[in-house]
């Protein structure tokens, strides 16, 4: 798993946190959280989506088991990875804007690129 930040949560809560951020980042393109979220969801969509370029069945079956959602897997191998084909690597970007107002996390956005 890349990074090694805990974020708080046990080692269970924190990957399927991580895998619904990452499914739900490829599904809307962009979300709002955490600048530390960000940078962890930033390190394991961008090895999916290298992953995803390759195409072949050993990459299909990886993603399929990252992804929780079977047609976001889908429009990751076919509308998002064929886009950064000749892109190697920096597929995201995080933008910050600002404390939140309750707790004063810093918060950002990250967007695919």
């Amino acid at each position: 798993m890349p990074g090694t930040r805990k974020l708080g949560r046990p080692t269970d809560h924190r990957k399927a946190m991580l895998r619904a951020m990452v499914t739900y980042l490829f599904e809307t393109g962009k979300i709002e959280t955490t600048v530390t979220r960000a940078k962890e969801v930033r390190s394991m969509a961008e090895k999916m989506i290298t992953t995803a370029k390759k195409g072949d069945l050993h990459s299909k079956r990886q993603i399929f088991s990252y992804i929780t959602k079977e047609d976001v897997a889908k429009k990751l191998f076919d509308e998002v990875a064929p886009k950064y084909t000749e892109r190697n690597g920096g597929y995201t970007r995080i933008i910050k804007i600002g404390p939140r107002r309750g707790d004063a996390a810093e918060m950002a956005i990250i967007e695919l690129v």
